[in-house]
């Protein structure tokens, strides 16, 4: 009897010994690992999401800022058009500035990258330009090739929709440097359409080029009052160009979120593959242990 009862046991241990084993632990540590990760991605699904509306409902107010900002810049600009206003650089003998209208935020695709690339161009033909940043952004991939040429910083740009206040304090901080510019060249992003922008330059001129001006005369301008249109048109243009930043941030960034969104939904969809796939291995990797058990313990 003892002989016997002990007969299925040897002949059990001798069937696994032959037949490969699946161990269930490892089965079930890889099912939560993926199960982990699923819960990850869906919340990262859901923030991309959130992010989605939020920029969507922002974009409808920036780009309504960005159409009235429009109307101060290019109304300037047609002021120096019909003067034949160009910059006062010719000689040499003055320098140029370069201001960057970028921001502090991030998640919006390469649209701060974008303005840095057209920036360093810029710098290779101008190699004696100054530059000042708005934006944390743009300023901290500046920093590692033309640390030096920055002359002048702003952090806390890109919260809200910019207002002519924040572009006339910006432009106030920019007549108080030492240098004497002959051109002021004011990069940003130009809105195109809701999915695509370009890194544009707009041209600010110093007093001495809006005087020397061939048509200049016709506006009939004081030269008291010089100092002070040059000042407001540098903060029309500034107010223009933070606007309609702004408005291509607030578009990059919804496309951004969109993709993201779409991405995890994809990753979403093969991690659920995979976990049913895996959760079905192990579940006939028991049904074949106990199968072969029962058959192992009946001979």
């Amino acid at each position: 009897m003892l002989v016997r009862a002990t007969r299925p046991a040897l002949n059990a241990g001798a069937v696994a010994a032959v037949r490969p084993i699946l161990i269930p632990t490892a089965s079930y540590a890889t099912l939560r690992e993926i199960e982990g990760r699923l819960k990850s991605i869906r919340n990262i699904e859901k923030i991309t999401k959130t992010m989605k509306i939020v920029a969507s409902t922002k974009l409808t107010r920036a780009q309504r800022a960005m159409t009235e900002s429009r109307s101060y810049g290019q109304t300037s600009n047609t002021v120096f058009e019909n003067a034949e206003t160009k910059a006062d650089t010719e000689d040499g003998a003055k320098k140029t500035l370069i201001v960057v209208c970028s921001s502090d935020k991030g998640l919006c695709g390469g649209i701060h990258s974008g303005l840095t690339k057209k920036t360093r161009r810029m710098m290779e033909s101008i190699p004696n330009a100054d530059l000042v940043v708005l934006g944390e952004k743009s300023k901290a991939q500046l920093s590692r090739s033309s640390g030096k040429h920055i002359k002048l910083s702003f952090a806390g740009v890109g919260k809200d929709v910019p207002t002519f206040a924040d572009a006339q304090a910006i432009a106030d901080q920019i007549s108080l440097l030492p240098e004497d510019y002959g051109d002021i060249q004011i990069l940003y992003n130009r809105f195109i359409n809701a999915t695509s922008y370009e890194a544009t330059p707009i041209e600010a001129f110093s007093e001495e080029a809006i005087k020397n001006s061939p048509n200049f005369a016709a506006f009939e301008i004081d030269d008291e009052a010089l100092s002070n249109l040059r000042e407001y048109a540098l903060a029309n243009s500034l107010f223009w160009a933070l606007a309609e930043g702004h408005a291509c941030e607030q578009s990059a960034r919804r496309n951004a979120m969109d993709n993201a969104s779409k991405n995890a939904g994809d990753m979403i969809s093969k991690f659920s593959i995979l976990y049913n796939r895996t959760r079905q291995a192990v579940i006939t990797g028991e049904l074949v242990e106990i199968i072969t058990g029962a058959a192992a313990s009946e001979g």
